[in-house]
């Protein structure tokens, strides 16, 4: 085999973006050919503190998840444990004969989509605090409790199919679904059927830091002044599992190199895992009223030769973001610990430099 070289260090790029930004810190990968070419991780674990982070650091990806739930749900399609239209119904048998008689027929690719009429926020009517309140709950539990509550007392916000609303609840049902199907929690069932098989080793759930240490990047909220105000790891640290398939996934940057490089093949394809039928199917959007497919945004990019495929994500206090382009057979992750609209432009100012430089024009 030919010999594979060493990925340029990206620490001479990030550090600048990472200062004008006042972020705590900052990293990025990129892919090309299938190789992470390229990677780099700038700053501290925690504002104030001389921890600096490295190559190794794990960085919590929020929404970058719901991909991989997708991913999940297409395997059971493949399966035949699932198909793609599904319905809730079907999904809660036990649930069926209270569930409000909207949510019945929902599908598993309108839900995938954002267009199953599940709320945008779960504010309403207080759900949202009562998840907060059993955070400490298993997983799987948790979950339990919100389709219960979502699908017995709320009517669905809009009528089923007609209407995109992004929705972490959406996919907390489809992760539900799934974990009833199979009688495994979400989280076990990502990791065996996704994380083992790609080799995502260092991929877990919640904050990636261990609580009263600084042995990984610790989160970050935007507060006045643009400054950055470090939350201590623990259960406030990231939102509740309840929406775990929503948003939950921690990895270091390379391991998100390494998933963004398996969407990447999927989407030429040449992918594993899954067939070059059912990636389409996941990059592809849903609806003409929207660009979202099942985890992604497919939109036009001139730099990336057409369509190329993106998703963010944040749990208000890390903020990701993923950009594949297939025709150029080339993507860039780009992540760091603090959460606001200062971190978001970051991260689309790191993507944009890293684009520029590694995607001459050709």
């Amino acid at each position: 085999g030919r010999a594979i070289a060493a990925p340029v260090c990206l620490d001479a790029l990030l550090e600048p973006i990472r200062q004008a930004n006042g972020l705590p810190a900052l990293a990025a990968a990129v892919v090309r050919g299938g190789e992470m070419v390229a990677v780099g991780a700038v700053g501290v674990r925690k504002a104030g503190s001389p921890q600096r982070v490295t190559p190794d650091d794990k960085w919590h990806i929020g929404s970058c998840t719901k991909s991989m739930t997708a991913a999940l749900a297409a395997m059971l399609v493949e399966d035949g444990a699932m198909r793609w239209d599904t319905t809730l119904a079907e999904m809660f048998p036990d649930l069926e004969s209270q569930m409000q008689p909207g949510w019945r027929d929902v599908t598993l690719e309108q839900l995938l989509a954002h267009h199953g009429g599940a709320p945008g926020d779960l504010d309403e009517h207080g759900l949202w605090g009562r998840l907060w309140q059993r955070a400490d709950l298993p997983p799987r539990e948790q979950r339990e409790y919100l389709t219960r509550e979502l699908l017995t007392k709320h009517k669905p916000v809009a009528p089923p199919g007609t209407k995109y609303i992004y929705s972490n609840a959406g996919y907390a049902l489809v992760g539900h679904a799934i974990e009833e199907i199979l009688d495994r929690p979400w989280e076990d069932l990502l990791r065996e059927r996704l994380f083992v098989p790609l080799g995502m080793t260092s991929a877990g759930f919640g904050a990636p830091a261990s609580v009263d240490t600084v042995d990984q990047p610790w989160g970050h909220k935007a507060v006045e002044d643009g400054a950055f105000e470090p939350v201590a790891p623990g259960l406030h640290a990231d939102n509740p599992a309840a929406i775990g398939p929503g948003g939950t996934v921690h990895c270091r940057i390379a391991d998100l190199a390494r998933y963004a490089a398996w969407q990447l093949a999927g989407a030429r394809g040449a992918g594993t895992l899954l067939h070059p039928e059912t990636f389409e199917r996941l990059h592809v959007p849903f609806s003409s009223d929207s660009e979202y497919a099942f985890g992604w945004v497919a939109t036009q990019r001139s730099w990336g030769g057409g369509t190329v495929l993106t998703h963010a994500g944040s749990n208000t206090m890390f903020y990701a973001v993923i950009w594949i382009a297939p025709k150029k057979d080339f993507a860039v992750v780009v992540c760091t610990n603090a959460g606001g609209a200062v971190a978001e432009k970051a991260t689309d100012t790191a993507a944009a430099a890293l684009i520029r430089e590694y995607l001459s024009p050709n």
